[in-house]
């Protein structure tokens, strides 16, 4: 039976219906197949009951993942990945940065950039074919804390500012015509109404529908290292401060492991599940 009756409590406590459709669809993003997707979505749906929270379901998604393949569980707890790139949110700029340059983008981090008003340091500076965007990122290291509308309010009048200092420089040779903003959570309805009425764009976890943070990660294999399974903590915020935040990077660069104290059995483990996710 694909209805159900239970309710569960979401991170923010709010009540919402249990969608089996909204698990499968988590779990095939993983990767797993069919077969095995199922198999979890009738283990798990057979242990809930009224009021269970969507942590909960997690936790035991990603148990039985990780017990089948180890680099299904990694790909599955990508939300959960992106939140470990904290606390200063500034892994979650370069995180941005390089899927913007995956996508064609020259990038530039922390760029100050006079406005009329006042200076502006940007999250990420973004050029592509003639044209320049100023992107700010909000990063936000708990579940349940959305953009409401004072954030695209906030990063349009800095657009503004900046774009009538640009457009007074007659020098530039690139138009810059883009203003946009990036969070690991979600907008809420008035802060893509807003957007949307001024041109500000907007990416989250899962807007826009089907391209949204989530859907290019998996569709470019851009999958952050917090993903791994067998870096510690320590190891994730080494490789982090020396500005490696995707697998992709480490998968290319293998000399920031010999900086990490391992034996070479571990670092070969390492690399082999790395260079899986990269890979599926």
């Amino acid at each position: 039976m694909e209805e159900t009756t239970i309710e569960i409590v979401k991170s923010s406590g709010e009540k919402a219906k249990f969608s089996i459709q909204k698990l499968r669809g988590s779990l095939k993003h993983s990767g797993a197949d069919d077969a095995l997707v199922e198999q979890i979505v009738g283990t798990v749906r057979d242990e809930l009951y009224q009021g269970i929270s969507t942590r909960e379901i997690y936790n035991r998604a990603f148990a039985l993942l990780k017990k089948s393949k180890s680099v299904f569980a990694s790909k599955y707890k990508l939300k959960k990945a992106i939140y470990e790139l904290g606390p200063t949110g500034f892994p979650f700029e370069r995180f941005v940065a390089a899927i913007l340059e995956y996508s064609g983008y020259k990038t530039e981090v922390g760029k100050i950039m006079q406005g009329i008003c006042v200076s502006h340091e940007i999250d990420v500076f973004a050029e592509k074919n003639g044209s320049a965007s100023i992107v700010e990122c909000k990063f936000h290291g708990e579940e349940g804390r959305n953009c409401n509308v004072k954030v695209p309010l906030y990063i349009h009048s800095r657009y503004r500012d900046v774009k009538q200092q640009w457009e007074k420089s007659k020098h530039k040779t690139k138009k810059l015509d883009r203003g946009g903003v990036v969070t690991n959570t979600r907008f809420t309805k008035d802060a893509i109404q807003y957007s949307n009425c001024v041109g500000l764009n907007l990416l989250s976890w899962d807007f826009p529908k089907d391209n949204g943070l989530k859907d290019r990660i998996d569709r470019l294999g851009l999958y952050p290292i917090t993903v791994s399974q067998l870096l510690t903590n320590r190891e994730k915020q080494f490789l982090l401060s020396r500005d490696v935040v995707l697998c992709r990077q480490l998968a290319k660069d293998k000399f920031y492991m010999d900086h990490l104290g391992i034996s070479e059995t571990r670092k070969k483990k390492i690399l082999s599940e790395i260079e899986l996710i990269c890979s599926t």
